[in-house]
């Protein structure tokens, strides 16, 4: 070894050892004949300390020589620093090394931008640097917590004999809801392997096969639009049971959030963790997905607006929508005429509101505001009643479809939440949720599709639905289940068909003939011929799970090689252009990219 010891691993117990560290430069300081170095690695830093006085100290030119980011090793004896200048910052700052040798293992280039820099470069240039941006210690840090919590699931699920089993990476296209990545093969000329969006179907081969409780740290691929908490591959934590039912899984898995919360935050989880359902979750917070850290939840006030005299809420209530409302307690007078006119304006470009009304609550506990004029005195009380408004409050209204006012109130409820720092950013808070319904139907197609996959059960008294008419097939509810964590779908998993006739029942419903159904799942569908148990499963994004557990906001800051949001590699520059050899033994043309 280079290296005796770490740059974070010295105290004052090891005064008076003769040791040995590399690492990087950090900085280089001349203070009158006493020259220092910080030594940094992923450990943290030590300083160095050479002294010059009479200009003797053969070192001192090399020193002085040195950059930020060269990789030096030095060796020398530990001792304590002089009084007044301990660094009670750093865990080392009590010693430093008086040094007696130093070599220069490699120098560097001009850098970018220095790693240890408070000031953190724009995006990027860190992707395009991120040998650099790694460097960075709260990069590091999170690469660490990462590797932490992969650990403690790999520790958990080893205690419950679960056996991890690894799944193919080439594998067949199905539909799974996102576009897939095609791997063309260079044997099958014109036929095509697809990167696995989840290892769905292959786990549930694995509990046929009798591997009952499954997990594996696996590797995914969508080709979809990326946003701040998605990419293009990522990793989820996959887990599989068989001979259970939705309890089992909710128990598994709510043990592992109390040891991760123990084990990585050294904070307690009091079980069980609260349940909501689909349906409840959509009326209270607009969103599958609710952040439970605050209130402002969603009032209905369509009983109050069907009978009013305010048009656009009336035409609303009439023609099958719902006029829905928050309170933003408090902050009446921190909302300008100016500031709601940019809500508005957000509102109508991010969520397609035809535009938000609001209300404020005056000292005297009145509704003010341009729309008060169209509702009587009763109305405005009874408005007043039902979102608990008193003075000083803050009142939006959407009047529109169900799903338009779900998007806009819940868009309002978080960004207000954030401006008006109501969410505490230590705060974890977990809930289940639960019975998502199980179709939506597609008008173009006319058929129905999934809300999960087409592999999920639908709950046990509602199997008799799927014999139904149409309202009878919209009220069937899935066996389906979220792990949601500060307003972020954590993960989210399914109770299997395990029984054929139901699985091909199902494939009928969403539109695909039995030869289609045979040609893109006939493996499956010949699985479960052959005594398939029930079975039900999960899959946590660990990425996200780590994002939310490092107080992250971008989940490219947990993830050492990102794309950007068009899916490139800055540092390698992938996607790239390749020879013309490679794609005719692939026995591909590309077409040229249109004119635009």
């Amino acid at each position: 070894m280079l290296r005796t010891k770490t740059c974070g691993e010295l105290r004052k117990e090891h005064i008076g050892q003769t040791i040995t560290l590399a690492g990087w430069v950090d900085t280089v300081r001349d203070h009158s004949g006493v020259l220092f170095i910080n030594l940094r690695d992923r450990y943290g830093l030590t300083q160095i300390t050479f002294i010059d006085n009479d200009g003797t100290n053969s070192l001192a030119d090399t020193v002085r020589s040195l950059h930020p980011e060269d990789v030096v090793q030095v060796t020398g004896k530990v001792q304590a620093r002089p009084e007044g200048i301990v660094n009670k910052k750093i865990p080392t700052g009590e010693i430093e090394i008086a040094a007696e040798t130093l070599t220069v293992l490699n120098r560097t280039e001009v850098v970018p931008f220095q790693p240890s820099a408070p000031e953190i470069p724009a995006e990027e240039t860190r992707l395009k640097y991120r040998f650099l941006d790694l460097r960075r210690p709260a990069m590091q840090k999170t690469m660490v917590l990462r590797h932490r919590i992969v650990k403690e699931l790999r520790d958990y699920f080893d205690e419950l004999d679960f056996v991890e089993i690894e799944t193919p990476i080439l594998g067949k296209s199905t539909p799974e809801g996102a576009r897939d990545y095609l791997v063309p093969s260079r044997i099958a000329k014109g036929e095509f392997y697809a990167l696995p969006q989840s290892p769905q179907l292959y786990k549930q081969i694995l509990m046929i096969a009798g591997y009952d409780r499954y997990i594996q740290i696996a590797r995914c691929f969508r080709d979809e639009d990326l946003r701040a908490d998605r990419q293009p591959e990522f990793t989820q934590l996959d887990l599989e049971m068989s001979f259970i039912d939705l309890e089992d899984i909710l128990e598994v898995i709510s043990g592992l959030v109390v040891r991760l919360m123990k084990n990585i935050l050294g904070r307690d989880v009091k079980l069980p963790i609260q349940r909501i359902s689909y349906d409840d979750a959509m009326e209270r917070f607009g969103h599958d997905s609710p952040d439970l850290r605050f209130g402002m939840e969603l009032v209905d006030l369509t009983e109050v607006a069907a009978n009013c005299n305010f048009t656009i809420f009336k035409n609303a209530a009439s023609n099958g929508g719902r006029v829905r409302a928050i309170n933003a307690k408090g902050a009446a007078e921190k909302y300008s005429r100016k500031a709601i006119d940019e809500l508005n304006q957000w509102s109508i470009e991010q969520f397609g509101a035809k535009g938000v009304a609001w209300l404020k609550v005056d000292n005297e506990n009145k509704l003010a505001g341009p729309i008060a004029k169209n509702f009587t005195e009763q109305e405005l009380t009874s408005i007043a009643e039902k979102l608990d408004a008193a003075a000083g409050d803050f009142l939006l209204f959407s009047a529109d479809t169900f799903e338009t006012t779900c998007k806009v109130l819940n868009g309002l409820r978080r960004r207000l939440a954030a401006e008006l720092k109501l969410i505490d950013p230590k705060e974890m808070n977990f809930c289940w949720v639960l019975n998502f319904p199980m179709f939506d139907w597609d008008a173009e197609e006319n058929h129905w599709f999934a809300m999960h996959h087409p592999f999920t059960a639908p709950l046990a008294e509602h199997l008799p639905l799927l014999n139904g008419s149409k309202e009878d097939i919209k009220k069937i509810r899935a066996q389906a289940y979220d792990l949601v964590l500060n307003g972020f779908e954590a993960g989210g998993g399914t109770i299997r068909i395990h029984n054929p006739e139901i699985q091909s029942k199902v494939f009928g419903l969403l539109g695909l003939s039995q030869e289609t159904a045979r040609q893109q799942f006939g493996f499956l569908l010949d699985a479960l011929q052959f005594g398939a148990p029930p079975h039900g499963g999960i899959a946590l994004g660990l990425d996200r799970l780590v994002m939310l557990f490092a107080g992250l906001d971008n989940i490219r800051d947990c993830i050492a090689f990102p794309k950007t949001a068009k899916a490139g590699d800055l540092m390698t520059g992938a996607p790239s252009p390749v020879a013309e050899k490679q794609l005719d033994e692939l026995a591909i043309t590309c077409k040229p990219e249109p004119q635009a």
